[in-house]
């Protein structure tokens, strides 16, 4: 079963990341029983039939847009964004246009390439997830890796989560 981080600790996860075999057509996808995120494709197949099932999120690949999911936002609890190698920074924008833009108040979960060094900057930009590819790190790593979220202690640039004092000045004065 994979760790996440979420809410400031180290967790077993059961939810399944769901990924089209090549030439795989998405309707003829069988979705299982339990948490389980699946690709933006199977989404837009079967959504009239999935909307509002409880632990089902929608995962979006780098070269995808939140945009086309806007719009069913609403009917889904969870969207991992991700990062195909850690260079690929787009699922940061991703989550930053969820949660400003679009408003999403449900979770937004980091899957892929997803690196200690990152894990404070993926959280200040909506992040509230962070999925380590399984085996990369050990539980002992993780638990350890929790300090990352604390790497500064003073953020001087703005960022989606409030806590930066500029983010939340910025808010007073809008």
């Amino acid at each position: 079963m994979p760790k996440i981080i979420k809410n400031g600790c180290v967790i077993d996860d059961a939810a399944q990341i769901l990924v089209l075999d090549e030439g795989q057509a998405p309707e003829a996808l069988n979705l299982p029983e339990g948490p389980v995120f699946i690709p933006l494709a199977v989404w837009q197949a079967h959504k009239n039939t999935l909307a509002g099932r409880a632990g089902l999120g929608v995962w979006l690949d780098s070269h995808e847009s939140v945009e086309d999911l806007a719009e069913d936002l609403d009917s889904i609890g969870a969207v991992a964004l991700n990062f195909p190698k850690f260079t690929d920074g787009r699922a940061y924008s991703g989550a930053a246009l969820l949660r400003t833009r679009y408003g999403f108040k449900g979770e937004i979960r980091a899957i892929g390439d997803v690196m200690r060094d990152q894990f404070f900057f993926m959280q200040r930009c909506g992040f509230d997830v962070l999925q380590p590819k399984a085996g990369k790190y050990t539980d002992a790593q993780l638990e350890a890796a929790l300090a990352s979220f604390k790497d500064f202690s003073s953020p001087y640039q703005a960022a989606v989560d409030e806590a930066s004092p500029l983010f939340r000045r910025a808010q007073r004065a809008a």
